[in-house]
């Protein structure tokens, strides 16, 4: 059946306007498909029609009540309209899942089922971008796991990567699912949403690239290859052109304006300076308010009274903004040898919380380090929470803060912390305990936190009051930021899991670091000196790996740059990484963490030969 043909009249005479979304920006909502599969033949068929279906249903109430995107929006989960038992039901499904815009699929069965000749599987339900996982049930009279032995070297034969999910121990059907198969379950569906939300949005590179720093490189290639991403370059003279044309949100910016000045510890530099207090404070607002239009648009800015009452001229083109799911900052030094720094822009547009209230936060990456900004959204969209960007400032061993300070902290610290520190740039979350404003069980799962967050107003609250409440804004050091700026200043609690993480180019290739570790808390005589000798306007952030020492993580991370985030996502990192095809180049996590499609193990589990053989997802 052809498409009904446009009224190409009436599109003629249309005159464009801002377009809202239900959301910050335009894409289809990550939707998963669940697909039961069963023997086809007589009676076979019939005897595991309600178990398949019992089984389906289990599945689609964990994936349903436990796997959000970091703004609440639920992942979207479509049902095969029945058991694939053969190439036509295969194709049936096929059909349905295109038109709902499927992008990861999760087979289930509890018994036998074709896996090679009758299914379209292994040519692939969707196409060769789709995440796949596979949930045989483990009984004895019920052998699910022969059909996903059969199924799973059905796909690595054909190169189709698939997550295997099979239980250790003998199921029971009845009550609650085996936890290995929950967590499982969950983190493929956690990952697959991730990859699935990256696709087909932008990365806007607000300016170029940061005093030499090769991060803020922007490889317009390697976003589309790996992450299905478009990127936008945008000089910072745009955002200057805004300023100066009066193209915001006016309404807006005062209201800011009285917020910060209502709320925030602010200490403005003394003496001879290029602003005065509070055009310093509108100007940092408006930085912010500017970036965040870019991003994601403002409909203000298209609205023909608003522009009238304030002196600007209407503009639908400028309204829409990029579609942008992460940006960076250039700052330094083009824009700051005249203008504010970003501190204040970056930290409370990567905050959970502005003057609107709580919020997802927006990925922003300081100095445009796009390849730390690749992995602030990718764990941000894991996590559901607010990023630390963060300086890899400095390696302290005990011993050498003992003969800093006379101090021993060689029980707090014994094998070392690293000073995680940037210009202020930090979320503001990172001035509190967020875990412990939810529970006080440090083995909770982040994303637990984060839902927890997401519904009650009460936490949300706590939250704001606190980071606020342990953060001042100081003026900048004029001799490096010569047109002034606002950074924040805090200190992380100690005692925070936190995983840090980084990706790096090498060559053509990427790859990534992720070590878990967690915040320690120094004695205040210590982070006092430690804090003076090194830039007491910006956040402080001490932090210990696990199991490796200070000085080991700093000798193999990467470049001067790594993102953070709060909860141990370690286990999810290199999910996802594989899932893009991403080698994992060093990490911390637990061999019995780890995740990966079946097709790594045929190559010994060699990370960096099987992501050179499948080449990047959308390569």
């Amino acid at each position: 059946m052809s498409a009904t043909r446009p009224d190409f009249e009436k599109l003629m005479g249309r005159q464009r306007h801002f377009q809202h979304t239900e959301r910050k920006i335009f894409g289809h909502v990550p939707t998963i498909a669940i697909t039961p599969v069963a023997d086809g033949r007589f009676g076979a068929y019939e005897s595991n029609l309600e178990g398949t279906w019992k089984m389906v249903e289990r599945v689609y109430d964990l994936i349903s009540e436990n796997v959000f995107l970091p703004d609440g929006t639920p992942v979207r989960i479509v049902v095969a309209p029945e058991i694939v038992y053969g190439a036509r039901s295969g194709a049936r499904a096929q059909e349905y899942y295109t038109k709902e815009g499927v992008s990861a699929n999760i087979w289930v069965s509890r018994s036998w089922a074709y896996s090679d000749e009758l299914m379209s599987a292994c040519q692939g339900i969707g196409s060769s971008e789709w995440q796949q996982a596979a949930y045989g049930l483990n009984q004895t009279d019920r052998p699910g796991a022969v059909w996903l032995k059969a199924f799973c070297a059905a796909m690595d034969e054909k190169k189709r990567p698939i997550f295997s999910i099979y239980n250790p121990d003998l199921e029971i059907e009845e009550g609650d699912m085996a936890p290995y198969v929950v967590e499982r379950i969950l983190r493929f569906a956690r990952c697959a949403a991730a990859v699935a939300e990256m696709r087909g949005k932008n990365y806007l590179s607000v300016g170029s690239v940061s005093m030499g720093i090769i991060g803020s490189d922007v490889r317009r290639n390697t976003l589309l290859d790996y992450l299905g991403m478009g990127s936008v370059s945008v000089d910072m003279v745009a955002l200057r052109g805004r300023i100066d044309k009066g193209l915001y949100d006016h309404e807006e910016l005062e209201k800011a304006f009285k917020y910060f000045k209502k709320n925030f510890k602010i200490a403005f530099n003394a003496g001879v300076k290029p602003y005065t207090d509070d055009n310093l404070l509108k100007e940092s607002i408006l930085m912010a308010m500017i970036v965040r239009d870019m991003m994601i648009g403002n409909p203000v800015l298209a609205d023909k009274a608003a522009a009238k009452k304030y002196g600007y001229r209407a503009d639908v083109e400028h309204s829409q903004g990029y579609n942008a799911i992460f940006a960076g900052t250039q700052g330094q030094r083009a824009w700051t040898d005249l203008y504010p720094n970003f501190d204040l822009a970056e930290s409370i547009l990567n905050s959970s919380f502005d003057w609107n209230g709580f919020r997802a936060p927006y990925i922003v990456a300081t100095e445009n380090d796009c390849k730390n900004g690749i992995g602030m959204l990718v764990a941000n969209l894991l996590s559901g929470m607010p990023q630390l960007f963060a300086d890899i400032r400095t390696n302290w061993t005990a011993e050498s803060i003992r003969k800093a300070t006379g101090v021993d902290v060689s029980k707090i610290v014994p094998d070392g912390l690293i000073d995680k520190r940037n210009s202020g740039a930090g979320a503001l979350d990172y001035a509190i305990d967020v875990i412990s404003l939810v529970t006080k069980d440090r083995e909770v799962s982040i994303q637990e936190v984060s839902a927890a967050l997401r519904k009650s107003k009460s936490l949300q609250k706590k939250l704001m009051d606190g980071a606020i409440d342990g953060t001042t804004y100081c003026g900048a050091i004029l001799e490096y930021f010569l047109g002034d700026g606002l950074s924040s200043h805090y200190r992380t609690p100690g005692g925070i899991p936190m995983t840090a993480y980084r990706y790096n180019m090498v060559g053509e290739l990427l790859t990534c670091s992720v070590v878990e570790g967690k915040t320690v808390e120094l004695p205040v005589k210590v982070a006092d000196h430690v804090n003076n000798v090194t830039n007491s306007t910006w956040p402080e952030t001490y932090w210990v790996p696990r199991d490796m020492s200070s000085f080991e993580y700093m000798s193999k991370i990467g470049p001067n740059h790594d993102g953070n985030s709060f909860g141990l996502i370690g286990a999810d990192m290199i999910t996802i990484n594989a899932m893009l095809r991403i080698p994992v180049d060093m990490h911390n996590v637990c061999c019995c963490e780890i995740f990966r499609p079946t097709i790594w193990d045929r190559f010994g589990g060699d990370d960096f030969r099987v992501c050179e053989k499948l080449g990047p997802l959308y390569a």
